[in-house]
């Protein structure tokens, strides 16, 4: 791990204050383009645009831009090149014209001819590949988390705003009608003052097996691309997709994975431009054994002074609580409101009472078109400021976890202090395992301390094994600059 020293903080301040004053030349080689002028959409306007990394949720990010008038699916990017067969005919299927292909997305960053890329590749390139992309003259739309880790995430910021890039995070939620009503309502009052937004991330993940030794890499894959900024070790688990979602070099755990989406929820219905004063953090991997890293068991509690968020993962069978499995639950002292899916939910009154509904969608990726046209990052639904304060209260929780002991259960739970919620939670925890027939008697659970936060500095005060945590040893070539 590589901390963050005071002369590289001060480096890091006075690049800022450059850019601000007069222009920074930043990026790799020739990576320092002048800000865009405005573009106007006249009837025969395209915007170019490349998708990078389409496995998954990138096929969701062609599909949506396919079926945009004034877009062009210019170029498609991933390092399978097994993939490109199927993204052509999803092209061709909409009577559109056969994209390039390319496997290093650093040739699609030196065609002048893209306008902007749409990045869903795995965590540990999201903050790289959106920071290469906007020094290239592109704007970009990046998948959640907006970064894997908390440094890297405000680099992305802050070039954003000194390159003058649009830079939309895929925090779709912030798109849907029916959530931004919802959010409304308890901005306005509607259930009087709140004190705490409980997320949940009820996912049943199962295991990932045991691979038992090095794996061969499947044709096809550049593997020194996939890696990255990441160490080059050899592939050790069964899959070389969707398993790095539990291993620490490349992504954030459930919390950092599909809990993102309700952090970022959570801490926009609590009106918290800024990241928490403390956090503490528990859980374990609990069910089965297998070569996953990441908790699938996880209580995050994050304070703000007038109010906390109260972060649940569960990764095993489990029943829905207040009605949402994956959703957030906002208390106040006259009622609460429950968004169990993107589109928004419902309030209730302090008996349980439905008092309002919320519900419509919207068009997360038509919004972020609309910015690039406009070239005003205030008209982006999820700026990447959102998105970088968002999955940065993702990584402290992770910290926490990382940072912490094992202790048996049957220990005083001292984590949470006097929070009742917090406590009552951790009891349905217990019961849970229970329920998947995990025996909570003589098992440990990790316990991480709590740490106080800089909301300023972005630093924790007083821990520098946490604040190395903050970011990581890149590797060459793949850095992200300071």
């Amino acid at each position: 791990m590589r901390g963050i020293t005071r002369r590289r903080f001060l480096e890091d301040s006075m690049l800022a204050a450059a850019a601000a004053a007069g222009g920074v030349a930043v990026g790799r080689g020739a990576f320092a383009a002048e800000p865009r002028r405005a573009r106007k959409a006249g009837p025969n306007d395209q915007l170019r645009i490349a998708c990078i990394g389409f496995r998954g949720q990138g096929q969701n990010h062609i599909k949506a831009y396919l079926g945009m008038d004034d877009v062009t699916v210019a170029t498609l990017c991933d390092v399978d090149s097994n993939l490109f067969a199927n993204g052509v005919k999803m092209c061709e299927e909409k009577g559109k014209k056969v994209p390039k292909c390319e496997q290093d997305l650093r040739r699609v960053l030196d065609d002048e001819s893209i306008d902007a890329v749409s990045i869903a590749t795995p965590n540990h390139w999201h903050s790289l590949a959106a920071i290469w992309a906007m020094q290239a003259g592109k704007d970009v739309y990046v998948e959640k988390p907006i970064s894997h880790n908390v440094w890297e995430g405000r680099r992305l910021v802050e070039v954003a705003r000194q390159l003058d890039r649009i830079c939309q995070c895929g925090t779709q939620c912030r798109s849907m009608r029916g959530m931004i009503e919802a959010i409304e309502y308890v901005h306005k009052g509607g259930i009087g003052k709140v004190s705490m937004a409980h997320g949940l991330c009820y996912r049943d993940r199962g295991s990932i097996g045991i691979a038992g030794g090095e794996q061969p890499i499947p044709p096809g894959i550049d593997y020194d691309l996939w890696l990255g900024p990441a160490p080059k070790v050899p592939l050790t688990r069964k899959q070389l997709h969707y398993d790095w979602h539990w291993f620490w070099a490349y992504g954030n755990g459930d919390l950092g994975n599909q809990g993102i989406h309700q952090m970022d929820i959570a801490r926009w219905g609590l009106k918290k431009d800024r990241l928490a004063d403390s956090v503490v953090c528990l859980g374990g991997r609990f069910g089965y054994k297998d070569d996953g890293e990441t908790p699938n068991t996880q209580l995050t509690l994050l304070d703000y002074g007038d109010c906390q968020i109260l972060f649940e993962c569960r990764g095993l069978k489990t029943k829905q609580h207040k009605g949402a499995g994956v959703g957030v639950i906002f208390y106040g002292d006259e009622g609460y409101v429950v968004v169990p899916k993107y589109e928004g939910g419902a309030a209730f009154d302090l008996n349980g009472k439905v008092v309002k509904e919320f519900g419509g969608g919207g068009d997360h990726h038509r919004n972020f078109i609309n910015a690039v046209y406009s070239r005003k990052h205030t008209d982006l639904t999820a700026d990447c400021l959102e998105g970088h304060l968002s999955s940065a209260l993702c990584h402290l929780g992770n910290i926490s976890y990382r940072l912490g002991t094992d202790q048996p259960f049957d220990s005083a739970n001292k984590a949470f202090g006097d929070n009742q919620e917090a406590h009552e939670t951790f009891a349905r925890i217990q019961e849970h395992l229970k329920d998947n027939a995990v025996p909570v008697d003589g098992l440990k659970y990790h316990v991480g301390p709590k740490l106080a936060f800089d909301v300023k500095a972005e630093r924790f005060v007083g821990n520098e094994k946490a604040n190395e945590m903050l970011t990581r040893e890149y590797r060459e070539p793949f850095v992200v600059p300071a």
